[in-house]
């Protein structure tokens, strides 16, 4: 099963999890994490301090959109608090997968497929946002996930 990709974002009944973490709402989001001006490090979401060298020359940069998947696994039950996300007979099993965004980090996050069948170590994928929930007022939650590139 996939989940619908976002194609039109920035609508009034929609918002972002977490907005801090990527350029959402733009039509081609990327994610936003740290580049240590010390050791190079990248960090992913953005830290104050570097997790290598521990300095604080810490800055903004986007990462790439398209990599590689490296591992990845199908979620078959809700995770543990703090998940906020669909649960009971609303849950849907989801892929995450470890994402290799060209030479500069691995990511984790959600997949838009959960087939195995579907899914190759080693495939190309690119970012995208998705539907996550809803908040009780009817907004439209998203959130970052990875979905296969088509050749």
């Amino acid at each position: 099963m996939a989940f619908p990709v976002i194609v039109n974002p920035v609508s009034s009944t929609q918002r972002a999890l977490a907005p801090e973490i990527s350029t959402w709402p733009s039509g081609e989001p990327q994610l936003i994490g740290s580049c240590c001006g010390t050791c190079g490090a990248t960090t992913f979401p953005t830290q104050q301090r570097c997790p290598k060298c521990s300095g604080g020359d810490m800055s903004d940069v986007l990462l790439p959109r398209r990599g590689t998947l490296v591992a990845w696994t199908t979620q078959g039950f809700p995770p543990g608090p703090p998940y906020k996300g669909p649960s009971g007979k609303d849950f849907v099993p989801f892929g995450v997968g470890l994402v290799q965004l060209d030479d500069v980090i691995r990511v984790e996050g959600r997949l838009t497929e959960n087939d195995p069948a579907k899914l190759q170590f080693g495939q190309q994928v690119e970012l995208t946002m998705i539907p996550f929930t809803s908040d009780e007022d009817g907004t439209e939650v998203v959130t970052f996930a990875f979905q296969p590139v088509s050749n």
